[in-house]
């Protein structure tokens, strides 16, 4: 198993109630879903491993290519709650990166040797 650490963009917007602060301030984020409404999603968050690092984003509204990315952080522990305890390092981010299809809950695992230009664009610090 290599020790690079895998890189998730995950959303914070939950039925247009934006969650991004709780989640900075109490230091996790968790999916907006029920294991049994969104299966795939829920294994998705399972696949998660302390070291991982994780990609809070935002839609700019319907049609737009882009994203913003609006917090950064690693991975500490996936609780037994589903809770995904993260250091969040930065967190008043405003970046706009191309969307690269992320624009559900959940989207990784990516690795660097994947999509390197890309990935550097939305985790540089």
């Amino acid at each position: 198993m290599s020790s690079e650490p895998r890189y998730w963009v995950v959303g914070a917007n939950w039925g247009g109630d934006d969650q991004r602060e709780p989640f900075f301030r109490r230091g996790y984020w968790t999916l907006g879903w029920s294991d049994s409404d969104q299966p795939g999603m829920a294994a998705a968050r399972k696949s998660i491993v302390p070291g991982d690092r994780i990609a809070i984003k935002s839609m700019l509204g319907q049609g737009f290519p882009d994203i913003a990315i609006r917090g950064l952080g690693i991975v500490k522990e996936v609780g037994e709650d589903k809770r995904v305890y993260v250091e969040w390092i930065l967190t008043d981010l405003n970046r706009i990166v191309p969307s690269r299809g992320c624009y559900s809950a959940i989207h990784g695992p990516y690795t660097i040797g994947e999509e390197a230009i890309w990935l550097g664009q939305v985790f540089r610090l």
